[in-house]
């Protein structure tokens, strides 16, 4: 029998003899992809309980969005403490310390393998996806919570780290260049989603999924009515306000529309009035262009702009924000004592 390299012992004495344990450049100092795949979710908030994200429900009312940088601290103390567990004496945690900095340096890599893994990629494919990657950066992040996300939950989340304006294709070049990579996006409870991005955006869109075509008119109140589309779809506007007309029904069943009218009346009003400020309307030639000018396209909603408008003038809207509002001295006397009692 040939005589071993060495003993399983004396391997196991020098590595508990030496300082650091295993050498940084040794292949047995890398992590298991286990544990480098749970580290990185650890990072991404996967796992952590809920009240750690929102502490009070107060914070995250019914229909409401919150907007937040991950802390970067806060998600290596628990990263720390996951390793932590493992370290049962002055030896392990002086060789955990040692190698702590490689541990951060590889998980800026690996979380962004994050939501390829939740994807149902395999590890070996996902990192090397992120391979040759930068250091991690700014992480943001949303946390949604409104009766949208249980209504649609494949819901598309896009961040973008220019403002763009409408009518905004998702898929041209420029927006695809501009957009942030999502970290994370996920449903934590039937109401509730989470989202991190890798930067700082200045237009985060939700969007309704993309289903199919779909054809629709607008409810607006007691009255029906249907906006004026270009031949390309796209709604037309005028003092960013959109262009409408009433929607024909029958006299004796107001639930019913009459079609052939309606047709007629697009045709009519296909040059809003006065006609000398156009857009122009799509010509009712044939069924194609009928069906362009009752798309019900998906809902979508934006949010944009990183400037804190609080203290401002109000707007000439007709409504004032909850912080104008608490500027009014009484009222704001009456929430702070509200929130010195809680």
């Amino acid at each position: 029998m040939r005589t071993p390299f060495i003993t399983g012992s004396d391997l196991l004495r020098q590595r508990i003899t030496a300082k650091e344990q295993v050498p940084e450049d040794s292949p047995v100092a890398g992590m298991p992809p286990y544990m480098e795949s749970f580290l990185a979710h650890v990072r991404m908030l996967v796992g952590v309980p809920f009240e750690y994200l929102v502490p009070h429900p107060d914070l995250l009312p019914d229909e409401s969005v919150r907007f937040f940088y991950l802390d970067r601290s806060w998600a290596d103390r628990m990263v720390d403490g996951a390793n932590a567990v493992g370290q049962i004496g002055s030896r392990e945690q002086a060789h955990y310390h040692a190698h702590a900095p490689n541990v951060s340096q590889q998980l800026d890599l690996s979380e962004r393998m994050v939501r390829l893994l939740q994807r149902k990629t395999d590890f070996d494919t996902a990192k090397k996806t992120v391979s040759g990657g930068g250091p991690a950066g700014v992480v943001t992040g949303l946390i949604l919570r409104s009766a949208a996300v249980a209504g649609w939950p494949g819901m598309d989340v896009r961040a973008y780290k220019t403002d763009i304006h409408e009518p905004l294709d998702t898929s041209a070049p420029a927006s695809t260049a501009a957009q942030l990579s999502p970290l994370r996006i996920e449903r934590i409870a039937p109401s509730v989603l989470i989202a991190l991005f890798d930067g700082e955006p200045q237009l985060v869109i939700l969007e309704e999924p993309y289903h199919g075509i779909r054809f629709g008119i607008r409810a607006d109140g007691a009255s029906l009515t249907v906006p004026l589309r270009d031949p390309f779809g796209t709604s037309l506007t005028r003092n960013q306000s959109a262009l409408t007309i009433p929607v024909p029904t029958r006299l004796n069943n107001r639930s019913v529309v009459r079609v052939l009218a309606l047709r007629d009346a697009l045709e009519k009003n296909k040059t809003p009035s006065p006609p000398s400020t156009p857009p122009v309307a799509i010509e009712q030639s044939g069924s194609a262009a009928f069906a362009i000018s009752v798309l019900d396209p998906p809902w979508r909603q934006r949010f944009e702009g990183t400037v804190d408008h609080a203290g401002e003038a109000p707007p000439v809207h007709g409504f004032l924000s909850v912080s104008q509002i608490v500027q009014q001295f009484d009222l704001r006397a009456t929430v702070t004592q509200v929130l010195g009692e809680h």
